[in-house]
C-alpha cells in the first residue's frame, strides 16, 4: 500500500485528533516535541501548512510546512519501514530549494535522511537544564551592580520598545530577531504568557529599556523556561545578563519550579559559558538542515 500526503482539515475534531495522536505518541517515546513553537503558531495562525502521512487510513507521520522550513515526524510504531525516507523525497519535491529541515533531538535516522537527500546541517540548538532546588546566589534580587532596574512587563505600554530592543538584538538570529508586534500579541494569548514572568531591565539614570528575561511555565509543569535573554549591545560588559538569568531563576523557583530549560546556538561560546557557569549541562540537542544546491 502506498504512502500519502494530505493537507488535513484540522477545523474537524477526529482529524485533528489524528495529526496530534502522532505528535503525542512521538513525544512520548523521543522525550520532546516533534514540532517547535514557531511551527505550532505559524501553524495556528495559517502561515504554515499540516500535512497528515497515511499508508492506506492508517496515519504513520505528521509535518507542518511554511515560512522555508519544514518539521516532520513518523510514529514511533511505524518507524523502520521507510515511510520517513519516501515522505521526505515527495516533500522535497515541491518544496523550495532553500528549505530548512529541523531534527529535533538530532535523531540518527534524521542523520541518514539528511545525508541521503543533500541536506547538510546550517544550525545546532542546544537545550541546557539546571535544577532549582540548590541555593541560587544572593545577586539575583537587586541588579544594582548593573546600573539597572528590573521590572515586569506592561502588556499595552512595554510593547513597541520591547520589540525594538529585541530586533536589535537579536538582529542575526533567523527566527527571534524577525518577531513583530503581532507575534507578542499572539504569544500573550497563550495560556502560559504571564507579565510577571516577563522581566524588564531599565537603565536607572535614563529609564531606557536596556534588557530583558521572559519565562515560560506551561501550566502544571514543575519545569520553567528561559524563553529568552537579551542585551542591549551599549549595555554589554555590566554584568547585566547575568543579573537577569538569576532574577528569571529566581523568579521561576518562587512560581514553584523545580527545574528550568533553556535553549541556545551552540556557536554562542559566550552565552553557553554564563549557563554552565550557573549550572546548566546538556539536555537535548536540535538540528537545522538546509537543502544544498542541486
Amino acid at each position: 500500500m502506498s504512502l500519502t500526503l494530505t493537507v488535513p482539515d484540522l477545523s474537524d475534531a477526529a482529524t485533528r485528533a489524528r495529526f496530534e495522536s502522532v505528535a503525542a505518541a512521538a513525544t512520548a517515546v523521543d522525550g520532546h516535541p516533534p514540532f517547535n513553537e514557531q511551527a505550532m503558531l505559524d501553524l495556528a495562525s495559517g502561515r504554515r501548512t499540516p500535512l497528515l502521512i497515511s499508508v492506506g487510513d492508517e496515519p504513520v507521520g505528521a509535518a507542518i510546512l511554511g515560512q522555508g522550513e519544514l518539521d516532520f515526524v513518523i510514529a514511533p510504531a511505524h518507524r523502520g519501514h521507510g515511510h520517513g525516507g519516501e515522505a521526505l523525497r515527495q516533500i522535497l519535491a515541491d518544496a523550495p530549494d532553500q528549505l530548512t529541515a529541523w531534527s529535533h533531538g538530532d535523531h540518527p535516522a534524521a542523520r541518514v535522511l539528511a545525508n541521503r537527500y543533500r541536506l547538510a546541517a546550517a544550525r545546532t540548538l542546544l537545550q541546557l537544564g539546571a535544577s532549582l532546588t540548590r541555593e541560587i546566589p544572593a545577586e539575583a534580587a537587586p541588579a544594582a551592580h548593573s546600573g539597572a532596574r528590573i521590572s515586569a512587563f506592561r502588556p499595552g505600554v512595554d510593547d513597541e520598545e520591547w520589540v525594538a530592543l529585541n530586533a536589535l538584538v537579536f538582529a542575526s538570529h533567523p527566527e527571534q530577531g524577525s518577531l513583530t508586534l503581532a507575534d507578542l500579541a499572539a504569544r500573550q494569548t497563550e495560556p502560559w504568557f504571564d507579565p510577571g514572568d516577563f522581566l524588564l531591565a531599565r537603565d536607572e539614570a535614563t529609564g531606557a529599556l536596556i534588557g530583558y528575561t521572559w519565562l515560560k511555565i506551561e501550566p502544571g509543569s514543575p519545569s520553567g523556561e528561559i524563553y529568552v535573554v537579551g542585551v542591549h549591545p551599549d549595555a554589554a560588559g555590566r554584568g547585566l545578563g547575568r543579573a537577569l538569568l538569576l532574577a528569571g531563576m529566581e523568579r521561576l523557583r518562587d512560581r514553584g519550579c523545580t527545574s528550568v530549560t533553556l535553549y541556545v546556538e551552540a556557536h554562542n561560546t559566550p552565552a553557553v559559558n554564563l549557563y554552565r557557569s550557573l549550572g546548566f549541562t546538556d539536555h537535548t540537542v536540535d538540528v537545522q538542515y538546509r537543502r544544498l544546491p542541486s
